[in-house]
């Protein structure tokens, strides 16, 4: 078995990749899919990934991996970048660590949905930034994005960076959050058709998550 790997990244911290992670699994999982979840990096923690806690809270069900952190492969105390937060712990994120936890769990399911700590851009490590580990490792993306004010042009900025960098782009969902505004929404989903369009994109999928 060979899985689909979705990198499941946001236009910022807090935006809802969590949810949404948990949410896409569940889908894939009521077409009769085998499918696993895992946080690419986990700060904030120790000793537990609270993100694939909430993963398999919205799934309705457990992984084997999770107990021995194939899902969680790198925990940091500290909730900031990956990149600061080892450097914290005089530790340095372990990339070989993350793709082997992929790799195992690529070869057990059919799909596999790596959540991503923060925005595209953040420091995986000193010099390598998330979305480079990403494009390395040869993942699609989908972009998590809101309507509130200002995420358009973050929306637009994240996938200047996914299209610079020749990925794939698996779709781009629109979160429910906090203060979001009707008009704003439907102009955002408006200029984001557009801007894929002018790439050639147009066909990309949109996908709305519903509130929680």
């Amino acid at each position: 078995m060979s899985a689909r790997v979705v990198f499941v990244s946001g236009i910022d911290t807090g935006i809802g990749k969590t949810y949404a992670t948990g949410y896409l699994a569940r889908r894939e999982m009521e077409k009769g899919l085998k499918v696993a979840t895992l946080k690419l990096v986990q700060t904030g923690n120790e000793g537990f990934s609270e993100d694939i806690k909430t993963h398999r809270e919205i799934m309705g069900a457990s992984l084997p991996e999770d107990a021995d952190f194939t899902t969680a492969p790198q925990i940091f105390r500290f909730p900031s970048s990956p990149e600061l937060a080892a450097r914290l712990e005089g530790r340095e994120v372990d990339t070989g660590k993350i793709a082997a936890s992929v790799a195992k769990l690529a070869g057990r399911y059919d799909a596999v949905f790596v959540e991503g700590a923060g925005g595209l851009m953040v420091p995986l490590k000193e010099n390598l930034l998330t979305v480079d580990f990403a494009a390395a490792m040869g993942w699609s993306v989908l972009l998590v994005t809101c309507a509130r004010l200002g995420s358009v042009n973050h929306t637009l900025l994240s996938l200047e960076a996914i299209l610079a960098r020749r990925m794939a782009l698996d779709g781009v969902a629109f979160n429910w959050c906090e203060g979001a505004d009707p008009e704003i929404a439907k102009d955002t989903m408006n200029v984001v058709r557009r801007y894929l369009s002018a790439k050639g994109l147009g066909e990309v999928p949109f996908v709305t998550i519903p509130k929680l």
